[in-house]
């Protein structure tokens, strides 16, 4: 129950921001424009000034960047050199229960009967 009253209660804020926004374009439009774009100056001057005091200052200097880089090309050469080692096993589809048959090919060799009483003397004298 609190759930709905609230999203009735932001759905009326907004409805109601929405209609003050038309009627300030269709009242006042040199004073909408105006108030928008210095809105919109103040937030960007925000976001400037968090990025550049907060933000920029979290980036890695020179040497930590370049000890990152390191780390990255031999994380990308062992990656290359002895690939990547799934641990994760795939479920069958098949019961436990039930074996899988076998689907041998035939074999296309064929053996031909030899003269196996005459032995080869390899003992050359």
């Amino acid at each position: 129950m609190r759930n709905k009253a609230v999203s009735i209660f932001v759905y009326l804020i907004i409805a109601f921001a929405a209609f003050g926004l038309i009627s300030q374009l269709f009242g006042n439009t040199a004073a909408f424009l105006s108030r928008l774009l210095i809105s919109i100056g103040i937030g960007a001057a925000i976001f400037g000034l968090v990025y550049f005091f907060l933000i920029r200052r979290q980036q890695p200097s020179g040497r930590q960047q370049d000890n990152m880089k390191k780390y990255k090309q031999a994380v990308k050469q062992s990656k290359s050199k002895y690939g990547r080692q799934n641990a994760v096993t795939t479920a069958s589809n098949q019961k436990p229960g039930q074996k899988k048959k076998s689907t041998r090919r035939t074999s296309h060799l064929r053996v031909i009967e030899g003269n196996k009483s005459k032995k080869k003397n390899r003992v050359s004298s």
